[in-house]
């Protein structure tokens, strides 16, 4: 049957949960009314919706006029959210065709059949050619090979102001001020400066293996890495209301400033 006969009504909850049923397993517990949850067994509890509850009053109440992407959207829980919202546009991409056919089940059985889904990933963003009053760009960078680069193309290409971001982090949570230049060695001695040791220092744990046994785990930054990348992609952080979830507004620079992407390029030496 067509996801318009979700939203019509004219689907049934039996034929609902037929269809849940088949395109699992779902990650993302999504409740869909008629008392039917898309992941009620996950290992995780209720998530994301208890995790969300967590930050959503961060995020702008209103968004009427707004336009939304969300960058590995799943089943769609976040773009949903954020069309409750109001927002006038709500875009949700993901490299997953089957994560798309729950995220359109999900938005047509819960009303919101005007959002719109199609496949891709973070390095597609500039394929788009718009850039977003909201980017949610949650629980993706530390399964990519490239993380920074992910960054950078979201900030250069897609951020209009504001992105919601979430990694998981592992190591210390502390703040870390490091110095704006790093000597090649100790003063006086052939040693390593000491703060290289320091847990707090900026750290992107590389998972060679696997994490959680999930081979597509590659990153665990410690809190400082997090907040160390998005500055150095171009982004401000405004708000921490989780351990391991920023909001962030692009930064108020003049593009190509020292600590935006476009100052990195002169590292590698003449281009």
């Amino acid at each position: 049957m067509a996801d318009a006969d979700v939203q019509s009504g004219r689907l049934s909850a039996e034929h609902l949960r037929e269809r849940v049923e088949a395109l699992a397993p779902w990650f993302q517990n999504i409740d869909l009314g008629h008392g039917i949850t898309t992941a009620p067994e996950h290992f995780l509890g209720d998530y994301p919706a208890f995790k969300y509850r967590r930050f959503a009053d961060a995020l702008p109440q209103d968004l009427t006029g707004k336009s939304v992407l969300d960058i590995g959207c799943n089943a769609g829980f976040y773009a949903i959210e954020m069309a409750k919202r109001g927002a006038d546009r709500v875009l949700g991409i993901d490299s997953d065709p089957r994560y798309l056919e729950q995220a359109r089940l999900a938005s047509d059985a819960l009303g919101f059949g005007e959002i719109e889904f199609a496949q891709g990933d973070v390095y597609d963003v500039a394929a788009l050619g718009e850039t977003f009053d909201l980017v949610i760009f949650m629980g993706v960078l530390y399964h990519l090979r490239h993380p920074l680069l992910a960054l950078d193309l979201i900030r250069e290409h897609v951020a209009g102001d504001l992105m919601l971001f979430q990694t998981m982090q592992q190591g210390s949570c502390e703040p870390y001020d490091a110095p704006a230049d790093h000597p090649f060695h100790k003063p006086g001695t052939f040693d390593p400066p000491d703060y290289f040791d320091d847990p707090a220092y900026p750290k992107l744990h590389f998972i060679e293996r696997e994490f959680a046994h999930d081979w597509t785990n590659w990153w665990a930054p410690n809190a400082a890495c997090s907040q160390a990348m998005l500055r150095a992609a171009g982004f401000t952080i405004e708000a921490q209301p989780e351990s391991e979830v920023y909001l962030c507004r692009v930064a108020p620079v003049p593009y190509g400033a020292h600590g935006t992407m476009a100052a990195y390029p002169a590292k590698g030496g003449p281009q």
